[in-house]
């Protein structure tokens, strides 16, 4: 009877360190991303992303990003969006520039779905930088400085991946400080 207990209570452990496994979240804008759930569903709650979450929303992306993908993104801050022209955010919210805010919000999106590890080796292979098709689609370029992953765009400007591998249902997520721009 004691061998069928410490079985019974062996498996249970088991079962419960593979569904914390399963359910592992990372912490992005004082909110914790969970794997099981889509971007959309995650992203709306980072206190980080608000202004993204108001972009994809004012460009009508978000049953796009609820979709089966999957997708990576690189998803600019709060921060990154204030680094922007003063007005610049305001103007793209507009209804009549829908268009242009599509191209910049679809220029931060991949196909598939390209964790850091993918991205490295990617850069190692390319020696030293690795393209990557945006949705939209640009282009942009992967590298490394240290153990920094950097993704720079098609006019120079670079981004900082912040925080990487938030895992979705859907994709990825990696977390820029940089909003990257498609040549205009």
């Amino acid at each position: 009877m004691k061998t069928r207990k410490f079985l019974a209570l062996a498996v249970l452990a088991l079962g419960f360190a593979f569904t914390s496994n399963a359910q592992k979240s990372v912490m992005v804008g004082g909110a914790a991303m969970y794997p099981n759930k889509n971007i959309i569903e995650n992203a709306v709650n980072s206190q980080d992303h608000t202004t993204l979450v108001a972009a994809v929303k004012a460009a009508d992306l978000v049953e796009t990003l609820k979709g089966n993908g999957p997708f990576t993104v690189f998803a600019p801050t709060n921060e990154a969006f204030d680094k922007l022209p003063k007005g610049t955010v305001e103007t793209l919210l507009k209804p009549e520039n829908k268009k242009q805010l599509q191209n910049i919000l679809t220029y931060h999106v991949a196909a598939g779905k390209w964790n850091a590890s993918d991205i490295a080796k990617a850069i190692k292979e390319g020696k030293g930088k690795a393209t990557i098709k945006a949705v939209n689609g640009g282009t942009l370029t992967a590298w490394m400085k240290g153990k920094d992953l950097y993704i720079t765009d098609e006019n120079g400007n670079k981004a900082k991946v912040t925080i990487a591998d938030v895992n979705q249902s859907n994709g990825v997520i990696h977390v820029v400080d940089a909003v990257l721009l498609p040549k205009k």
